[in-house]
């Protein structure tokens, strides 16, 4: 039977539910940023040809030169479209942000650079003969719904608009500047993270005992414990020990 989720194992010992996103999110994604690509191409050759009636360029060989390099851009663009936004999106595209689905490892984090390079140079072969047919079919029979290329990468597009890599990042930033252990901020950081895939029960429970342990004595004032109380205490706890 296909797969239609992929669990992770949180430090707070709590499995996230990814939702895997199947060919119909990825078909929407695609078409999305395929405009988005086409049209950013197109545009270089349209302003090649408007370079062209410029009086300096108008000579035989300027005009080809100028077509040249709006060739040149308009192919840069449109190939390298999907490496260079999902490394600087970590992960994601804006066809993919609409669709509300990212890339994530098997693991849940963010993939690394040499991950979805790795998944772009198989979109080579994803997409012969023709509109992606390898990879459509791929996604059809795999357990996870991915094309050759996530195989290759150990990726996998899930329905979740949040990256849980960026927080991976900043954890790393957080722990040279506050006074929290790394496990303890760890544990904060992956709590919040993933507040709202959490039940109200299930992540209220967890920030108790969380709580309990790392600030016994609530604020003055406080009021009483409710999911945005404890989320905002948590929050304020890692901005205190930011400033201190």
């Amino acid at each position: 039977m296909t797969e239609e989720v992929l669990n992770v194992r949180g430090l707070t010992g709590v499995d996230l539910t990814l939702r895997i996103a199947g060919p119909g999110t990825r078909s929407y994604a695609f078409l999305i940023d395929w405009q988005i690509r086409l049209l950013g191409a197109l545009a270089w050759l349209l302003i090649a040809l408007l370079l062209r009636r410029v009086p300096a360029l108008s000579s035989a060989a300027a005009a080809r030169d100028v077509m040249r390099v709006g060739w040149a851009l308009a192919l840069l663009t449109y190939f390298l479209y999907h490496p260079v936004l999902e490394v600087l999106m970590h992960g994601s595209t804006p066809g993919k942000r609409k669709a509300g689905a990212r890339i994530v490892t098997l693991e849940g984090a963010t993939p690394g650079t040499g991950a979805l390079l790795i998944r772009n140079v198989f979109r080579l072969i994803d997409c012969l003969p023709l509109v992606y047919l390898v990879g459509l079919v791929s996604c059809i029979v795999t357990a996870r719904r991915v094309r050759l290329g996530d195989l290759a990468a150990g990726t996998v597009l899930v329905l979740d608009e949040r990256s849980a890599g960026e927080s991976l990042a900043r954890l790393g930033e957080q722990i040279e500047r506050t006074g929290l252990s790394a496990e303890a901020l760890q544990l904060i950081r992956d709590l919040l993270d993933r507040w709202e895939g959490l039940s109200d029960a299930r992540r209220t429970r967890l920030a108790e005992e969380l709580l309990a342990k790392l600030e016994p004595q609530p604020p003055a004032g406080a009021a009483a414990p409710g999911g945005a109380v404890l989320r905002g205490r948590l929050e304020a706890l890692l901005e205190r020990r930011a400033r201190s």
